[in-house]
């Protein structure tokens, strides 16, 4: 847990993500400064006490970069010329990394991405909540500092988030077809059902609940989609050409009425759905998984990204300091029945991990 003395944070970009940001940390005792471009906006969040100023203490420690793709790099490299100390994270809320990381190359900032939302838009539609039991994706690279990444991890926990980290190029990728690709499709739909529905009045009220969940996420605001995907284009494209394939294989199989075939792959997408992973819920059986920590550009990510791959939620994150002449030790608190699968895999790569029960 942060000590008071060090929280001070400071959001730029008050929408529903970084206005969910402040709030989520106001409740966990943070004192939030924050601004926008509009000042409408900074105006509302200090009318609803949501941030206490527009101007960051002068001793911040946590920056959140809550605008549009495109901006982040600028603003990001702004707050860590600002903010000169090893005490700082910075980090960003952009749902595409691989631009980002590549051209931020400061041990401080850590590039993220909340796997949260809503159909509401703005400050209006901020949320304390928004992020309990959200994924929220870290991208730790060769520069990351193990003390930054510790402590914003536990920042996130704190705020109800469930972490993992992910290579940036891999996020990007993966992210292409669980959210951008996802988007498209539900926009095309409710598009399409709205095109229908201005010749047959009665469509759109024969809308049942798998229509309304499917286009829910076409409600979000479309501003912030841009960017998001001519930044991923590659990834996005190469998901849509995967998806009209499967949806030209669908077209043949209706129109030969091949029930066997039909069949199979509903079959197949109604086991894959049942197998989604829930949200990861606190267990009370906790065990200690303790890494000495080789002197060498990127074992942190390498070592919390293993995990991720695992699918191991780490719970806490902690890095024990080493005494001259031996190397640090992170400590990573996975629930109990993982450790042994994650010991197994780090020995595989040649750590000397070691465990005990918390």
């Amino acid at each position: 847990m942060t000590s008071q003395a060090d929280q001070h944070a400071h959001v730029v970009g008050l929408g529903l993500i970084g206005g969910s940001v402040a709030l989520a940390l106001k409740d966990q005792g943070w004192s939030v400064t924050g601004v926008d471009r509009d000042q409408s906006v900074e105006s509302l969040a200090l009318s609803r006490a949501m941030i206490v100023s527009t101007v960051a203490h002068r001793e911040t420690t946590l920056l959140f970069v809550c605008t549009p793709a495109g901006q982040v790099i600028e603003i990001a490299k702004q707050l860590l010329n600002d903010f000169d100390s090893e005490k700082v994270v910075v980090t960003d809320v952009a749902g595409v990394k691989g631009s980002i990381a590549s051209q931020i190359s400061d041990g401080r900032f850590i590039g993220g991405h909340p796997m949260a939302g809503s159909e509401m838009r703005g400050l209006e539609g901020a949320d304390a909540a928004l992020f309990t039991g959200c994924t929220w994706v870290l991208t730790p690279s060769s520069t990351t500092s193990p003390d930054s990444y510790a402590r914003l991890h536990g920042v996130l926990r704190d705020i109800g988030a469930v972490v993992m980290a992910l290579d940036a190029a891999d996020h990007d990728r993966m992210v292409a077809m669980a959210s951008h690709v996802p988007h498209l499709v539900a926009g095309a739909l409710m598009n399409e059902a709205n095109d229908m529905a201005q010749a047959d009045g009665a469509l759109l009220q024969l809308a049942a609940g798998g229509f309304r969940d499917m286009t829910r996420i076409s409600a979000g605001d479309p501003t912030i989609w841009p960017d998001i995907l001519f930044e991923n284009s590659d990834a996005v494209l190469a998901g849509l050409s995967r998806l009209q394939e499967r949806i030209t294989e669908l077209t043949t199989l209706v129109h030969a009425k091949d029930r066997v075939a039909l069949l199979k792959t509903l079959g197949s997408a109604a086991d894959a759905r049942r197998r989604l992973p829930g949200s990861a819920a606190l267990t009370t059986k906790l065990t200690e998984v303790r890494i000495p920590v080789p002197d060498r550009p990127g074992v942190l990510a390498e070592i919390t990204t293993l995990a991720s791959e695992l699918q191991i939620n780490i719970f806490d994150i902690e890095i024990g300091h080493s005494v001259e002449g031996s190397p640090g030790v992170l400590l990573l608190s996975v629930e109990s029945t993982q450790a042994p699968k994650l010991m197994g895999a780090l020995r595989g790569r040649g750590f000397a991990a070691g465990m005990k029960s918390l």
